[in-house]
């Protein structure tokens, strides 16, 4: 039916008025596209003539409003409402000339999409204060005010669900709203005693009436207000406590779903933030929740169910491929990985998918396609909705209503428009089947069911049959091992839950075990694994929903006990195992920086707990990685320790600024000081300093700071000297580092290569630094000292620290006293630190082992440093042989030979730490390498004369 007559009867109106129509072409158009699309609009305008002269005479058809005028507009509406009867109809007023606004506006492409739904958000949320604002001092003047115990007048706290909670409102939504109150109590200052509970019920009522009932001039937004606690037969208004129990206790899982775009809008602002706070952690976990697959998916079949049940497959909202699916997946990676990340705990589903994206959550050819159709969708519901401001989901069925519908959409007829709808639809469908699969789907194949039948344990002979069958190397140990965990497994009590993933993960398991290279080695190690973290049902959830997790699992665990060791100290750690693009492939230090960015960011500054574990996570996720990388052979020995190191170079760099800002916002930053910034540095020797670190290895640290003034303090409101906050400094960072929290420790940290070792004091002035240096240390401190380099801090103090450990390097010394010192020292070590014997070689202190070239090159530095520089360029082993080699100082081949030794030790040592064993290895092994590095040594250090011996070995 046309609205033609509708038009010229607001033309008719307008010329008896001496209202001119518009000449601009574009409103023409526009005037026409409206009319064709909004039944709504063509009625409203008739019925109302002078709402829609005043939007063409204001200009508020082409123009978007600024921040706060849709509120300022509403207040001159309700300026002069007096009683209920005036509020409804104030507020039904207004909403009716926005509507037309918004709705003229997007069907005439004049506001994209984002501003459509922001416009209809604001719009309900400024409706509902404005009634509240209203309501409330007329409900105090009749019942009294509620007070909390500091005497405060309570106020009705309003938390927007579902779409209005993540201003994403369509045309003609419900809203959804929980009404809560700060406190329990009474009233006492009205005409009877009153509960807070009985006030804010009826209050809430009162603002349900002027929203959702339908008068002489319609409504102004139905109202849905069953996702509260208990639902329609829970209180329609409840006290932070009781939601606190509830939520608690007796909430169910999709309410926890739901709650993802909860919101307040109305509300005293401590009251509201302490119901979010309250609210946070039963929708987002602290661990990796991946057992919210599960309850999606079964959400899902339900809603499917229902939607085949009454024929409403075409609904685009609930429907395959629908605006559902596309929040489903959005909704459950923030449910899933938002109690680490803060940053995903947001409203908007299209700001999600970015932000999933940016964090490779989601592939960008997925986020782009969700988005567009997301877009796409929301237009046609929008279009939908506006023809007869009536709530629908559904395609039309008539082919007048369909034409509309498509021309609405920009398309000339219904099957273009249904082609482009069906193509966003299924690449939708696409990507929510790809996230929401059953993952037992991979693994139907009639070579599982061997496995399966191991789990649960069949009769013992049958048992070891199987296992013997399947390649296992010892059935009957195995088939011991694999009943004891069964055992565990029930004595545990696990949940049904538990159980039935533990069913789905077990055959999986024992499949990947047998096809690795030490198939019974490998199970032995998952089982040890599973016993710690079986009874921790979200991550069984998440090796049930990741089956290639289970295999790299166990082919890593094959390789080395530490994967298997390090996880059932960390079970968060499992989540590297997810992406393989990722875990074989180990970050640089700027992606560490980047990464840790992401991982701090959004936690309070003062949370130092949190900061703490987070920094944990990071370090053993980020080794996690190097390892994996390094057993697979995807990246050579040399380079395992460059991660390694600058793996504990970010996170020291984010210790001291931690540290540092904790400190300077007590005590204010230290004044009078040497440097650029912090007047503070930290200095790495032994491995750190060399880029020589290892899986285990601790981080010898030195703590400098470029103050020289005995009475400067720092200029905060609670000063200190300058000595007292250095010091306080480097004990923070050795706190944050050392602690063990939960994650356990980030790094084992020894600071007694300082000054006067552990007698002196922790943090030194760069003077007195240097002049220790020169005139006190021993032999063996400089011989530290070619290995040290700054770290993290000051960059003018570390200028200033490499110029003072070039001038000690380059000193000259007596050779034949240097080589004694150096070899007692030696000597002395190994003494007392060798853990070689009983068939076992130490690979660090063993004789011809890895200490034994360190000093022979530390010896060779402080030896012709003074003649040549160069040799206090470098703190590495390999780049020094190599110096010593190009200079000629070591003849013949014997640097390139320590070199080679060098780097086969080093390889063993990562393999001995890899495999639980640190520095040790049989002592039949590298006893070629081990023998050159000893002949080098005593023609070195025991000859008679030094170039002579070592020309023997030419």
């Amino acid at each position: 039916m046309t609205l033609e007559p509708c038009w010229q009867d607001w033309l008719a109106w307008a010329a008896a008025q001496g209202i001119d129509l518009p000449a601009d072409p574009g409103f023409i158009q526009a005037r026409e596209r409206v009319w064709a699309a909004s039944d709504y609009v063509a009625r409203s305008v008739a019925r109302f003539p002078h709402k829609f002269a005043e939007l063409i005479a204001s200009g508020d058809l082409s123009k978007r409003y600024g921040p706060g005028e849709l509120a300022a507009r509403l207040s001159s509406y309700l300026a002069e409402v007096s009683d209920e009867p005036g509020l409804q109809r104030a507020l039904r007023c207004f909403r009716r000339r926005e509507l037309i606004r918004i709705i003229w506006r997007d069907i005439a492409e004049l506001a994209p999409l984002d501003e459509t739904l922001e416009d209809l958000s604001e719009l309900a949320e400024v409706c509902v204060r404005g009634a509240l604002d209203h309501l409330e001092p007329w409900a105090w003047s009749e019942w009294g005010r509620p007070r909390a115990p500091d005497g405060r007048i309570l106020r009705l706290i309003v938390l927007a669900m579902g779409k209005l909670g993540g201003r994403e409102l369509n045309l003609s939504s419900d809203i959804d709203l929980i009404f809560a109150f700060a406190c329990p109590g009474t009233i006492q200052d009205g005409p009877r005693p009153l509960s807070h509970d009985q006030f804010f019920i009826r209050l809430a009522q009162r603002l349900l009436k002027a929203l959702a009932d339908i008068t002489a001039d319609g409504f102004v937004f139905r109202v849905d207000a069953r996702l509260r606690p208990f639902g329609e037969a829970g209180p329609l208004a409840m006290s932070l406590t009781a939601m606190e129990d509830y939520y608690q206790s007796q909430a169910r899982e999709w309410e926890r779903y739901a709650m993802i775009k909860a919101r307040p809008i109305a509300g005293d602002p401590e009251d509201c933030a302490a119901l979010m706070e309250m609210l946070r952690p039963f929708v987002y976990r602290r661990y990796l929740d991946f057992g919210v697959f599960e309850s999606l998916r079964e959400l899902k079949r339900l809603i499917n169910y229902e939607l085949h049940r009454r024929g409403m497959e075409a609904n685009i909202k609930l429907g395959p491929g629908g605006i559902r699916e596309i929040e489903f997946i959005g909704q459950a990676l923030q449910l899933v990985r938002g109690g680490r990340d803060p940053e995903l705990q947001i409203h908007s589903i299209r700001a999600v998918l970015q932000r999933l994206g940016h964090k490779s959550l989601l592939p960008q050819t997925a986020v782009a396609e969700l988005d567009a159709a997301y877009v796409f969708l929301r237009r046609v519901e929008n279009r939908l909705q506006a023809q007869r401001d009536q709530q629908t989901h559904c395609l039309p069925g008539n082919p007048i209503d369909q034409l509309h519908l498509a021309q609405a959409m920009g398309y000339a007829d219904w099957a273009s428009f249904t082609a482009a709808l069906s193509a966003h639809r299924e690449r939708v469908q696409t990507h929510f089947d790809a996230l929401f699969a059953e993952p037992e789907a991979e693994a139907e194949c009639e070579e599982r069911a061997l496995f399966a039948a191991l789990w649960p344990l069949p009769e013992p002979q049958a048992a070891i049959e199987r296992l013997q069958g399947a390649g296992f190397a010892d059935p009957e140990a195995l088939y011991q091992r694999i009943e004891q965990f069964h055992t565990i497994c029930l004595r545990k009590g696990l949940s049904t839950h538990g159980h039935k993933r533990l069913n789905r993960i077990m055959p999986q398991v024992l499949k990947a075990a047998s096809e690795c290279a030490y198939p019974d080695l490998a199970l032995g190690r998952v089982l040890t694994l599973f016993e710690s973290i079986v009874q921790r049902t979200a991550y069984l959830a998440m090796l049930a929903e990741h089956p290639r997790v289970l295999t790299q699992l166990t082919q890593l665990a094959a390789l080395s006990p530490w994967f298997t060791e390090q996880i059932a100290r960390q079970p968060i750690l499992l989540d590297e195992l997810i992406d393989l693009r990722r875990l074989y492939r180990p970050l640089r230090r700027g992606e560490l920086e980047s990464e840790l960015d992401d991982l701090l960011a959004g936690l309070d500054l003062e949370d130092l707990e949190q900061q703490m574990e987070r920094l944990r996570q990071f370090a053993w996720s980020q080794k996690l990685r190097v390892a994996a990388a390094d057993l697979t052979g995807v990246i050579p020995l040399m380079v395992v320790s460059d991660y390694l190191t600058e793996i504990a170079e970010a996170v020291v760099v984010r210790v001291l600024a931690l540290a540092w800002g904790q400190l300077v916002a007590r005590h204010g930053r230290p004044t009078a000081v040497e440097g650029q910034d912090q007047g503070f540095l930290v200095v790495g020797y032994g491995k750190l300093g060399g880029i020589e670190l290892g899986y285990g290895s601790d981080l010898d640290l030195v703590f400098l700071h470029g103050s020289e003034r005995v009475t400067a303090e720092t200029d905060g409101p609670k000063p200190v000297s300058n000595e007292q906050f250095y010091a306080r400094l480097a004990q923070r960072m050795i706190h944050i580092l050392t602690t063990r929290t939960p994650s356990g420790e980030l790094y084992a940290v020894d600071t007694r290569l300082r000054p006067d070792g552990s007698k002196g004091l922790l943090v030194r002035s760069m003077r007195a630094f240097a002049e220790y240096q020169r005139e006190n240390a021993w032999i063996w401190e400089h011989q530290a000292l070619v290995r040290a380099r700054p770290i993290a801090g000051d960059p003018v103090l570390a200028e200033r620290f490499l110029t003072i450990r070039r001038a000690i390097l380059c000193q000259y010394h007596d050779p034949q006293r240097l080589k004694e010192e150096v070899r007692v020292m030696r000597e002395r070590m190994r003494v007392n630190l060798d853990r070689s014997g009983g068939g076992r070689f130490d690979l660090k202190q063993g004789r011809g082992g890895i200490a034994d070239i360190e000093f022979m090159v530390q010896y060779a530095v402080l030896r012709w440093a003074a003649a040549h520089p160069e040799l206090a360029d470098w703190t590495d082993n390999i780049r020094l042989l190599e110096t010593l080699a190009r200079l000629a100082l070591l003849p013949g081949p014997c640097a390139q030979d320590l070199i080679a030794a060098y780097q086969t030790l080093r390889q063993a040592d990562h393999r001995s730490a890899l495999s639980g064993q640190p520095r040790l290895i049989a002592d039949t092994e590298l006893q070629a390498e081990r023998e050159q590095v000893w002949a080098i040594w005593q023609a070195l250090f025991e000859g008679s004369g030094e170039t002579a011996n070592l020309n023997e070995l030419d």
